[in-house]
């Protein structure tokens, strides 16, 4: 069967909306799907039985509303189309105010204090501008989810409001310029990275299945040293999974476009084509379920840690994003002659003024335990906030500081060196892996986000920024200052923040200091910045998040943070006692007694001895560093402000943990496979 003729199958999608709604209906979804305005109230139930009606065509028996709260994956609450008859019977009704509204018991959600746990009232919304669509033989409609009060609870609400702002604010610019657009769109591709581990193997570590990685290992004889792996050749089982990844996810309407091999061993990416903000957050949720699901039927395990294993790469979420108008213009689009385009230049200005200003909100967007172990080395970017240009736009951004209307086209045609080999028109500017956020031709790629992250809250911080900066630079458009005057304020006082060159070296370190950059070099660093007045002031004035909700968001991030630290210590013990030493301490009584058992016979074993003498002090270690551990963990005080916790788990636990594994993948290293308790990296990585 073609692609053609099953993409989409899922999803209550424009053109199935168009044959089965009255004409009247239908235009006004697709002007609420389009331009975001309000869908008219008299829509609601010709809309629900039409669409209830298609997904019991597809086997749904439920629906559900599929919402995104603050755990960062998606929850769903189902409820089936049967309605009882006076006969004993049933009918399958589903109305509108089903559809719009939906009442889920909101007390075990994280709130960050916005509610209490006897306040379990919660509300789902209907978000009539993402499609829904049937999985697992239920109806799922996309919805916001906040509380009895009136406050986000999740992470779509915030986003939803960001793209509002979005709009606002580059519609008041593009009015200076005679625009005819009216409507504004964020656009996003989450590039997503993950690792696949056989099935069999995942379920003999409990560290994979309880933390998402591996707490104990010793790195193989081969990593990704040889970077064979990289774009290489798809292992048969690996391809065939893809090729049902791929089925799957096209079948609910998914874009996904491209798949290969990433940099480590049993490493690889899924890339879609672009959507709007709002459908690419839901898109990846769904991406990341489907993974895991369809990686099952293969015997398989999809891990979305960002950091699996020590000593390869991490997983990250490359996030590219740019905005565009109902007319169909790109705003980040230079055009053949950037320095002419006063639009383009305004809005890279607006970039460059955001990422600095805001430096540390897009720094909390992407702050997590896991993204902890991958930011600052292999293709994931450091912690520094900054922008790369490439040549081309640096010497635009030079030239318009000096007053210069014209500079040097860079690009030219490459040749290979082979008649028969086309000639390759260079691109504007060459790909720089150790940005955060980099500009390649007409979008920003923030490559600092984690794999197994919801974009959503990075996405609002992006367009809450750029919103917020965007409110500024119209009102001084308003107030009658030139275009140009602004352009050149903004690049001399913001330059400061562009950065094309090495992002891993000890040199931008010191750099950015003396730039006056932020270095916020981990999630501890890094959340209390989220109070910040500044940030505060950018997530309120541009009505995307209330002081109280920043707050709440603040508190639900170290709280997560806490929670996952403890879950990986309390397994790091377990495997430690109940696993490694007992593993160990058979394997040295197994050598003890070989040497015994020749002795007796006179034979002379020193060289023996002293290797078990060696095994029994590093087993002896391990003893003392899980008691140390303990020792700690029986001191976390359950009174502390919750700053001062998350500080000890990070000063105190973190550094013990890595004290207990250095022992213990030393130990790996020695005791003989027969004997060690679980898969080693070898396995892992290569056993798929």
């Amino acid at each position: 069967m073609a692609i053609t003729d099953y993409f989409g199958e899922n999803v209550f999608s424009l053109s199935v909306m168009k044959e089965r709604l009255p004409k009247e209906i239908f235009m006004s979804v697709e002007t609420t799907i389009k331009d975001g305005t309000a869908l008219d109230s008299g829509v609601a139930d010709i809309l629900a039985t039409a669409m209830k009606d298609w997904a019991i065509e597809k086997g749904a028996t439920h629906y559900t509303h599929w919402f995104q709260p603050m755990t960062g994956v998606t929850a769903e609450k189902h409820d089936s189309f049967i309605t009882p008859t006076d006969d004993g019977n049933i009918i399958l009704e589903f109305s509108g105010k089903e559809l719009i509204r939906g009442e889920p018991d909101a007390s075990s959600f994280p709130s960050g204090g916005l509610r209490s746990t006897f306040e379990a009232r919660g509300y789902t919304a209907w978000d009539p501008t993402s499609y829904a669509f049937v999985k697992n033989n239920s109806l799922c409609i996309p919805t916001a989810f906040y509380s009895y009060t009136g406050e986000a609870l999740d992470k779509k609400t915030p986003l939803l409001r960001s793209m509002e702002a979005i709009n606002k604010q580059t519609l008041r610019v593009l009015k200076h310029f005679n625009s005819d657009a009216t409507h504004v769109i964020s656009y996003v591709g989450p590039e997503q990275e993950y690792f696949i581990v056989d099935e069999k193997l995942y379920n003999q570590r409990k560290d994979l299945m309880l933390t998402g990685r591996t707490l104990f290992g010793a790195p193989p004889a081969k990593g990704q040293e040889m970077d064979d792996h990289y774009f290489g050749q798809i292992k048969e089982r690996i391809a065939d999974y893809m090729k049902d990844l791929d089925e799957e996810l096209w079948k609910l309407g998914v874009l996904a476009k491209t798949k290969h091999n990433e940099a480590a061993p049993a490493q690889h990416e899924l890339a879609p084509i672009f959507s709007t903000t709002n459908i690419a957050c839901d898109h990846n949720q769904l991406t990341m379920e489907v993974m895991k699901k369809v990686a099952k039927k293969h015997g398989l395990v999809c891990l979305l840690h960002e950091k699996p294993y020590a000593g390869v790469n991490g997983s990250g979420k490359h996030n590219n994003w740019s905005i565009g108008t109902n007319t169909g213009e790109n705003l980040f689009k230079p055009g053949k002659k950037p320095i002419e385009n006063k639009q383009f230049l305004l809005f890279l200005a607006a970039v460059i003024k955001a990422v600095d200003d805001y430096a540390t909100l897009l720094r909390v967007s992407v702050a997590t335990a896991g993204n902890d172990h991958r930011l600052g080395a292999n293709e994931a970017p450091p912690a520094i906030i900054s922008i790369f240009l490439g040549k081309q736009l640096e010497d635009v951004v030079e030239a318009v500081k000096n007053g210069k209307t014209s500079v040097d086209d860079a690009r030219s045609k490459l040749y290979a060196g082979v008649d028969a080999l086309p000639l390759i028109k260079k691109d504007s500017t060459d790909r720089n892996r150790t940005s955060p956020l980099a500009f390649t031709g007409n979008r920003f790629e923030f490559r600092m986000p984690g794999s197994s992250q919801s974009i959503a809250g990075i996405n609002s911080a992006l367009n809450t920024a750029f919103a917020a900066t965007l409110s500024k630079i119209a009102d001084r458009l308003d107030n009658g200052e030139e275009v140009l005057d602004i352009i050149v304020d903004i690049f001399k006082k913001h330059d400061k923040v562009i950065f094309n060159g090495n992002g891993y070296s000890d040199d931008w370190v010191k750099e950015a200091e003396k730039r006056g950059l932020p270095n916020l070099k981990s999630t501890i660093d890094a959340i209390p910045a989220l109070l910040y007045e500044e940030n505060i002031d950018a997530y309120s004035s541009m009505n995307v998040l209330s002081k109280i909700e920043i707050e709440s968001r603040y508190e639900i991030l170290l709280e997560e943070y806490i929670k996952k630290i403890n879950i990986e210590m309390l397994t790091m013990l377990e495997m430690a006692r109940q696993e490694i030493l007992p593993a160990c301490i058979k394997y040295v009584n197994s050598l003890a007694n070989g040497i015994i058992a020749k002795e007796s016979i006179g034979i002379s074993v020193p060289n023996e001895k002293a290797s078990v003498s060696k095994m029994s002090e590093l087993t002896e270690e391990l003893i003392e560093k899980i008691d140390e551990l303990d020792c700690l963990k029986d001191n976390i005080k359950s009174d502390c402000e919750i700053l001062e916790t998350a500080k000890y788990y990070q000063d105190i636990i973190i550094p013990k943990m890595g004290e207990l594994r250095l022992v213990a993948d030393k130990l790996e290293t020695i005791v003989s496979k027969d004997f060690w308790p679980f898969p080693t990296y070898e396995d892992l990585l290569y056993r798929v």
